[in-house]
């Protein structure tokens, strides 16, 4: 049988869209193998997971060395060291006061996980979140996540949830002139959904650094400032989910040091160790304290393997300069597409190799669904594999590993824009 055949009998994959005609033999850096011997440039790292690269050697030595060691021995029941070396890596490397983490194996988790431990300190039991994020697939996260069609027919969610409009700015919901003008309205209204949505009783706002799913959605510089002001002022601690944005991904270390502010509580994982399967939440001493026995636990958080490769992995970001690079590629690649003059182009946005172009049918910005399917065919035709999502299902999404070259990232240039021509000339 071919793996297509074996997916079709027995995968659960009725809730996906479509695959990529792309069966994945091997990869290394930013290049994907199909089983045909076809390369691909990978714009995607498996949803912003490989950040230093397909199989990086010292990741992959550090991986296979602990497997010689110790595979599993439940994180929460005995002495795990890798598990104690990355926390305080992580320590280290986490902004502010954040220095106490937790160990699951996902996002979604690492997010569940945050919320419970924002409830435990503060004694509340509300949460504020925001319309277009995305925080995982579970009920929990699913219950903060502000995207209809992630949610729909899962219902019903948890409740106590109060809402507010992410600031996105190219389609900003106050029609404000200015970047700006458009963070102070969206993070005044956080503090209306706390006034009209909520009893009082708020543990935690919680938000994406750089809202991934939505459709690579950068925040207006000073949104966070405010938001963090409104927070503190009602005693709200602030989780910040850099799930996707994390360990690089947008030019530093963690999207958040961009914006000058300090969570109380912050989510990681994807690119937390390379491709190895691991999620955390770190927070404050005083926060994590707030957890007692048998509040929580996780069996397989922490897996001695999954850490050591995040050892690793952290220690490749900071040698290698690959935020720095990053951030580089990233203007690199901003700087041409942004420059790219075609009706099809809506808005080209992003931080670091976080990037998005968002397609629109007309000067109306209807959402051009069907060309956004159609630039990423195009792309695939030609070697490179791109994402395609955002709230509307209309933004292609640029996320390579941030090994990424210049000449790599002017060839994604060279095709994105290519494929942007023909779709656009194709719909005259």
């Amino acid at each position: 049988m071919t793996t297509k055949e074996l997916y079709d009998q027995y995968l659960i994959t009725s809730m996906v869209a479509g695959f990529e005609p792309v069966e994945v033999e091997h990869a290394h850096g930013t290049t994907i193998t199909g089983s045909d011997g076809k390369k691909y440039l990978d714009c995607f790292s498996g949803i912003s997971v490989v950040n230093a690269g397909h199989g990086h050697p010292k990741v992959i030595a550090a991986a296979k060395a602990q497997m010689d060691k110790l595979v599993h021995c439940c994180t929460y029941v005995y002495y795990n060291p890798p598990a104690g070396k990355l926390a305080k890596r992580l320590a280290e490397i986490t902004p502010g006061r954040l220095q106490k983490t937790f160990f699951g194996n996902s996002g979604a988790e690492a997010v569940e996980g945050a919320m419970r431990l924002a409830k435990q300190f503060t004694g509340k039991k509300e949460l504020i979140a925001l319309t277009q994020s995305f925080h995982g697939r579970t009920a929990g996260t699913l219950s903060v996540t502000g995207n209809y069609a992630r949610k729909q027919r899962s219902g019903p969610y948890l409740s106590g949830i109060a809402w507010a409009p992410v600031p996105y700015t190219y389609r900003c919901p106050f029609k404000t002139s200015t970047p700006d003008d458009c963070a102070a309205a969206c993070a005044e209204a956080i503090e209306d959904a706390i006034r009209g949505q909520t009893s009082g009783d708020v543990a935690a706002f919680i938000s994406e650094s750089v809202w991934g799913e939505g459709g690579i959605l950068v925040p207006p510089d000073n949104y966070f400032k405010y938001a963090k002001a409104i927070c503190d002022k009602h005693g709200i601690l602030f989780i910040c989910d850099e799930v996707q944005s994390g360990f690089g991904r947008c030019g530093k270390m963690f999207a958040i040091e961009h914006y000058g502010v300090e969570p109380d509580i912050m989510t990681t994982a994807k690119g937390i160790a390379d491709g190895f399967p691991l999620g955390a939440f770190t927070a404050r001493p005083d926060v994590a304290e707030a957890f007692k026995p048998g509040d929580h636990l996780s069996t397989f958080g922490g897996n001695p393997v999954s850490c050591a490769a995040a050892l690793a992995n952290v220690e490749v970001l900071l040698d290698e300069k690959l935020p720095e690079n990053s951030a580089a590629r990233g203007a690199q690649i901003l700087k041409r597409l942004q420059a790219v003059k075609s009706p099809l182009i809506g808005e080209v946005r992003g931080k670091g190799l976080m990037i998005g172009v968002e397609l629109v049918k007309d000067k109306a910005k209807t959402p051009a669904v069907a060309e956004t399917k159609e630039v990423r065919r195009l792309c695939r035709e030609a070697g490179v594999l791109v994402g395609a999502g955002g709230t509307f299902a209309n933004v292609i999404r640029i996320q390579p590993p941030l090994v990424l070259t210049a000449a790599e990232a002017d060839r994604i240039c060279d095709v994105v824009s290519d494929a942007v021509g023909k779709v656009a000339g194709a719909t005259k």
